[in-house]
């Protein structure tokens, strides 16, 4: 350790510290703009200027470190000041030098409330200004349509330019240009690639890059705000909701180091306009072919009499991929009442099954738990499509060195260099059984992970290739006492919490394909299920929040709320327990789901025994209480994995394919979307010019 000496007080710091965070760690406060935790340093706005005793001028906190700093004559530590006339008198002349072709025009910024440039002009700024000359104008920048630009505000920290090269990898945006002439471009002006571009907006300090869709929308003082979790993928990110009355007006990241550090998808942050557009708010009932409004009573009336006319047998329910823990909890509780073992939450037909054990179906290294592997495996997925938060984890631990990468399934730019293996299966077997070369590249590594991806799983011969993986996995030394190198990468944020239910079909019960195969089924509950397609013959109930494939083919719709509009617990691919809170309500007479399958249930004569969300998050924790222990992972007994890799099971050649096809459009919110579907036009367009 190292002693400063920091506006009179002495402090011990690490050598390896810079200024500013030995400061910050004193008590002192260093505006910076340039500066982030989590970009490369930069240095260039000059914002964190202090005096270093014995230095004729102000020093770069940000990019100077305590081991450079000289002892005095005596041996005594060295003197930071923050607080001396040099120091105020740099920071005016800095802020003063930034506000120089700044515009003014705070009144119409969408940053205005929550702007660094505000904030530290306030704090840090002198009164006048000695420039009288035009002030300089950028054009402003196309970038797509998700990021805003007015290049007039700039202030060229390049906040934006490292996090697309360093964090996304996909390096859209850079600096042309010196000094007075300096601007940030896209260079050609095309639209960002990225899936997580929209973090370029967080970052900004000033109002150069705000959010498009939110342009002009509202003031951060008129929104509540409500700090839940994120269902567009399994990752779980934190985020906040910000509402005005009843209507989401934006999404922003929490910062949660655990799942997505402060970091999250486009998909994630620009979804709100599809919970305003093709909702269901009112019940349906098909009469004559077509779905005519109906009150509550008639569409329970409806189904009550086709369900106390089916064999219990003949009555099966699917559980969707946004539904919660406890929604999923109250139907395979209604089901069973029923007399029903023909449940399923697998709607995709993922060869997972609770019974082989919780560690088969988990990401079990855990997603901070990718920086501490060697060596990766990625097997019939595409982790920049299903989880854009995760590659970006993935990406951060290959930029550290040491950390081969190899692909089994789909060639894609993954923002990282990663080695192709192979299309399908049989490259598996091969490392499985040693012959391919990096099999050995996986058996040095210490801490070697295999990620296993739906496309893999959802196919005829999931099982088998899911054995073959976690032979792979074994035989390299990823599964030890002290680390679980297994990873399942999942796409659907209600998946883990339905498996950890055993909302799989019980003793003589049909699975997803069989309640789905024409005449097996009388009656189908469908929770939000809208990735399947159920043949003529059953009769449909559909309880979701979109008219999506689902309340298309639906007999009866149950309107129900969206995951901003009802409180729940979700379980992410690595097994963690999150709560998400309700941050607005639900349009006209939509309901939670629960308490839509509560009020049928009274109807049906088997009354679910719990009337508020309190009691029926007591009784999911009588019967599995691991859904108590909030924000917290339970491992997963390593020994499931080795009895996995001792199961065969005959592999089909054909090559692997991404269980996502088009990132943007994944579930019934998306679809909704207007923005989504842009973007997904977008990327289409891509695709194919660069086939072209």
């Amino acid at each position: 350790m190292a002693k400063l000496i920091i506006d009179g007080t002495e402090v011990e710091v690490s050598p390896d510290d810079t200024l500013m965070q030995a400061c910050e760690d004193a008590g002192a406060e260093i505006p910076r703009f340039c500066f982030h935790e989590r970009l490369s340093v930069a240095g260039n706005c000059r914002m964190c200027l202090v005096e270093v005793k014995g230095l004729p001028k102000p020093q770069a906190s940000c990019s100077v470190n305590v081991r450079d700093l000289r002892p005095g004559p005596n041996g005594e530590p060295p003197v930071i000041n923050t607080k001396s006339p040099m120091v105020k008198k740099a920071r005016e002349g800095v802020m003063e030098f930034l506000l120089i072709n700044h515009p003014l025009d705070c009144p119409i910024c969408d940053q205005g409330g929550e702007c660094d440039l505000q904030d530290q002009a306030l704090a840090y700024g002198a009164d006048t200004s000695r420039f009288a000359e035009n002030k300089r104008a950028v054009e402003d920048k196309y970038l797509g349509p998700l990021v805003k630009t007015a290049m007039n505000r700039c202030i060229h920290c390049t906040r934006c330019v490292r996090f697309t090269t360093e964090v996304a990898g996909v390096p859209d945006l850079g600096a042309i240009g010196r000094g007075e002439d300096m601007e940030i471009t896209s260079y050609l002006e095309n639209a960002m690639r990225s899936e997580l571009q929209g973090n370029v907006i967080d970052l900004c300090p000033v109002g150069a890059l705000t959010s498009k869709p939110y342009a002009f929308h509202a003031r951060p003082w008129e929104l509540n705000k409500t700090e839940t979790v994120d269902v567009m993928d399994a990752l779980g990110s934190a985020i906040r909701v910000d509402v005005r009355g009843r209507e989401v007006m934006r999404i922003l990241p929490r910062t949660n180091e655990a799942v997505n550090e402060e970091w999250i998808s486009d998909k994630t942050r620009f979804i709100w306009d599809g919970l305003k557009t093709q909702r269901l708010d009112r019940p349906y009932v098909r009469q004559g072919g077509k779905l005519v409004p109906a009150s509550w009573g008639e569409a329970f009336a409806a189904i009550n009499a086709k369900v106390k006319a089916a064999p219990a047998a003949r009555i099966g329910a699917l559980v969707g991929d946004l539904a919660s823990v406890e929604e999923a909890f109250a139907l395979k509780d209604l089901l069973s009442r029923l007399g029903s073992a023909n449940l399923d939450c697998r709607q995709d037909g993922a060869a997972l099954d609770p019974a082989a054990g919780r560690a088969t179906y988990l990401f079990n290294p855990g997603i901070a738990g990718i920086e501490d592997a060697d060596a990766l495996l990625v097997v019939g997925s595409n982790p920049r499509r299903e989880a854009p938060v995760l590659n970006a984890r993935i990406r951060k631990r290959w930029r550290m060195g040491g950390f081969p990468v190899g692909v089994i399934g789909e060639a894609a730019d993954l923002t990282y260099d990663a080695q192709h293996l192979g299309a399908g299966p049989e490259t598996l077997v091969e490392i499985a059984s040693g012959r391919h070369p990096f099999a050995a590249v996986l058996k040095a590594a210490a801490r070697p992970m295999v990620l296993l991806g739906q496309g893999a799983l959802t196919r005829s011969d999931g099982a088998a290739v899911a054995a073959l993986a976690a032979k792979v996995a074994v035989a390299a030394g990823a599964v030890t006492g002290d680390w679980n190198g297994y990873a399942v990468l999942h796409t659907a944020a209600s998946r883990v919490g339905a498996l950890d239910l055993g909302c799989v079909p019980g003793p003589g019960g049909l699975n997803t394909a069989d309640m789905l195969k024409p005449g097996a089924l009388d009656v189908l509950f469908l929770l939000g299920a809208d990735e399947v397609e159920v043949p003529a013959g059953a009769f449909v109930v559909y309880v979701g929040s979109h008219g999506d494939r689902g309340a298309h083919r639906a007999d009866v719709i149950l309107p129900g709320a969206a995951y901003t509009e009802k409180s729940g617990t979700y379980v992410n691919t690595e097994g963690r327990v999150q709560f998400g809170s309700r941050a607005s309500f639900a349009p006209g007479d939509a309901r939670e789901d629960w308490a839509i399958l509560r009020a049928l249930s009274e109807l049906l004569g088997h009354t679910l025994p719990y009337d508020t969300l309190g009691a029926l998050r007591a009784a999911v924790a009588a019967d599995y209480p691991r859904m108590m222990r909030l924000d917290e992972v339970d491992a997963a007994e390593a020994g499931a994995i080795t009895e996995l890799a001792a199961k065969g099971g005959a592999i089909d050649e054909a090559p692997f394919r991404s269980a996502i096809a088009d990132f943007y459009l994944t579930n019934p919110i998306a679809r909704a979307s207007k923005v989504m579907a842009e973007c997904s036009s977008l990327a289409a367009d891509r695709v194919r010019l660069a086939a072209e």
